[in-house]
């Protein structure tokens, strides 16, 4: 179930962007510069590398398609696969890959931000508005992901500033090389000015394929993962960003409240429909997704392929903010943060009780031991340094407002048959 976009341009290391901005402040800001003098600042970080253009070559790739430099986007990003994608409106309403980046660090594993100093990047679905775009930011471009969302909230998650920036450095956020910030800048700052008025981005821990779903299985953030996978298999479908709101403490995607009904974060989802075309897509899609899962799963021991770590709920997150408070304040910590994977305490064998040796093994025996008295390597002998080893390591200390993109909606109910 190949999830991108025939013909997409994957482009490693590109470039530009930002929103409006005033000559008139810059002049002001200008001239406080050269008053201050001692300021590290240069004119370069008010503006230009923010209106950097997209690459004429990738304008022209994104006009075969039927996109426009200004039409509206959504960005995806998935953690294992190091990818974040730029995904852009075409004339048909529908969206399509147009440009694909390998993202330069993020911080953590795979798994939700549960608080502040985890050190985890978001997964979820967040709205990113022109007041989030950041052109003065100290990783040369960034826009605020919008961390903590409705979601996030109603499950009693913490933290603040995580953005998608350049300078390939990061802490809970995802970061990019500064040519490449320019130019994922560069496709929100245009959208902007042709009149989109947010784009969502959709953070994953991985595609969410049957194959990785079955992977993951036993993972104890799988049914967090799940409630993600609906709002990733209805773009599948539709190639439109799906419509997405909180409730019950759940994502619900695509949906409509009955009789002017809402959705509360915390509360009872109201009742709701959809499309009838999209519910008999979405079902269409699910026994086939549901069909290679079960073939996956059988298939799973023999792949080969391991998961990658995750983090362990709110226990593990907790004492890795622990963690990084105490490595601010410059105490002594361990190299890298804790994991409950580390604190699990190794169970010893119980020992079985040697069995009496036959007479022929009495014989073999004493062989065996006038040959290494003769001078041959004795087994044991050969075995201390990794028993020595193992000894070392089990005794060593371990360190303890809901988004609202009410013209995608009606876009949607249009290509799939609502009133």
């Amino acid at each position: 179930m190949d999830d991108r976009g025939a013909g997409a341009t994957h482009i490693r290391d590109p470039v530009g962007d930002q929103m409006k901005f005033s000559f008139a402040h810059a002049g002001l800001l200008a001239a406080a510069l050269f008053i201050a003098g001692c300021n590290d600042a240069s004119i370069e970080d008010w503006a230009p590398k923010a209106e950097k253009q997209l690459p004429e070559k990738l304008v022209q790739a994104m006009r075969a398609k039927g996109m426009t430099r200004t039409s509206p986007i959504m960005v995806r990003i998935f953690k294992e696969e190091g990818q974040l994608e730029v995904w852009k409106q075409k004339d048909n309403g529908r969206y399509d890959l147009a440009a694909s980046y390998d993202i330069c660090k993020w911080s953590g594993k795979l798994g939700p931000k549960f608080t502040e100093g985890d050190r985890q990047a978001p997964e979820g679905f967040y709205d990113i508005h022109p007041y989030q775009m950041n052109p003065k930011s100290s990783y040369h471009l960034s826009f605020n992901i919008g961390y903590p969302n409705a979601f996030d909230r109603v499950h009693g998650r913490t933290g603040s500033n995580l953005m998608v920036h350049g300078a390939c450095s990061s802490a809970g956020c995802y970061s990019m090389t500064d040519e490449q910030v320019e130019q994922i800048y560069a496709f929100a700052r245009d959208a902007f000015r042709g009149g989109q008025k947010d784009f969502q981005v959709q953070a994953f821990p991985f595609r969410m394929t049957p194959e990785n779903m079955a992977r993951y299985k036993g993972d104890p953030n799988y049914d967090f993962w799940s409630n993600l996978k609906e709002g990733y298999d209805y773009f599948q479908i539709t190639k439109v960003p799906p419509k997405v709101d909180v409730c019950g403490r759940r994502y619900v995607f695509n949906q409509i409240a009955a009789n002017g009904g809402s959705f509360s974060p915390g509360g009872v989802c109201p009742p709701s429909s959809q499309p009838d075309t999209l519910q008999a897509a979405y079902r269409s899609y699910q026994q086939q997704f549901d069909s290679a899962f079960a073939a996956a799963l059988e298939g799973s021991s023999s792949s080969g392929r391991q998961p990658s770590p995750s983090i362990a709920g709110f226990k593990e997150a907790t004492l890795v903010a622990d963690w990084s408070r105490r490595r601010a304040r410059g105490e002594k910590v361990t190299r890298e943060p804790p994991s409950l994977q580390q604190m699990t305490p190794r169970v010893a064998a119980v020992p079985q009780p040697r069995p009496e040796p036959a007479p022929q093994q009495v014989v073999a025996t004493q062989a065996g031991k006038a040959v290494e008295t003769a001078g041959a390597k004795p087994s044991a002998v050969a075995a201390a340094p990794q028993a020595q080893a193992d000894a070392a390591a089990a005794t060593a200390p371990v360190e303890g407002e809901q988004p609202k993109d009410k013209k995608n909606w009606r876009r949607l109910w249009g290509l799939f048959g609502g009133g």
